[in-house]
């Protein structure tokens, strides 16, 4: 076993699933304690980190246990939703589980943070681009974003804080074929472990100069400039 994380305690969110599961999974395999909250049953933490008490509950938990936290991982997933169908309440649940929970969760592990500590923040490509009816996810994300260049500064000399923005992560591991891989520059799909792995970097001594950076994991596909009948592209209304 790789031990470069052992003794060191870490926090993921939406752990239980996909792309948190992975980065759990990975901290643990190198030796790391780690913590999951997700609102999904499960071996782990359960509860709604929309709610502030919910929240405190969990940083009690982990710091019963803990004198000191090194890794906070913000993944939760915030309400996927778009402006024709999403509510006031799902809208102010989005931001509640996708900026304000990251951002407090981070205040309540402040003053416990470790010698060398580090803050990843989950964001996604979709803060820089957008679908049609993806309001409330994409709001979350790009205030994610954000939030994270804000705690670096403030954090500074505390934490290193950083974010990672995936595109297309297939978390079934899926090896897609044709259009659906080479849109991508890369050439393919991404999986969650393109996802841990910068994870796990950031987290690491070699990421010791990098914060308040956002990272941004799609295959390429953000950096690819399109017009319509250029390279066999067609937009079709």
């Amino acid at each position: 076993m790789n031990d470069d994380f052992k003794g060191k305690v870490a926090i993921v969110t939406g752990g239980a699933n996909g792309i948190g599961k992975c980065i759990a999974e990975e901290f643990a395999a190198k030796g790391a304690t780690v913590y999951v909250i997700d609102i999904a049953e499960g071996d782990h933490f359960v509860g709604d980190i929309s709610r502030k008490e919910v929240l405190e509950a969990f940083a009690d938990h982990v710091l019963s246990r803990h004198d000191k936290v090194d890794y906070i991982i913000n993944n939760a997933l915030p309400l996927f939703k778009g402006i024709d169908e999403c509510s006031y309440e799902e809208f102010q649940y989005a931001l509640s589980v996708g900026v304000t929970a990251p951002f407090y969760l981070v205040k309540l592990f402040a003053g416990h943070l470790a010698i060398g500590a580090s803050i990843v923040n989950i964001s996604s490509s979709r803060d820089r681009m957008s679908q049609p009816q993806t309001e409330s996810y994409t709001a979350a994300k790009g205030g994610i974003a954000a939030l994270t260049h804000a705690l670096a500064v403030s954090l500074s000399g505390k934490a290193r804080v950083n974010s990672i923005s995936p595109g297309w992560i297939d978390t079934a591991f899926t090896v897609y074929e044709g259009p659906d891989a080479t849109q991508q520059p890369a050439g393919r799909v991404g999986n969650p472990l393109d996802i841990a792995n910068m994870v796990l970097f950031l987290c690491s001594d070699k990421a010791g100069f990098i914060t308040g950076e956002n990272i941004c994991i799609d295959g390429g596909m953000t950096r690819q400039m399109i017009y319509h009948g250029d390279c066999g592209w067609t937009l079709e209304k």
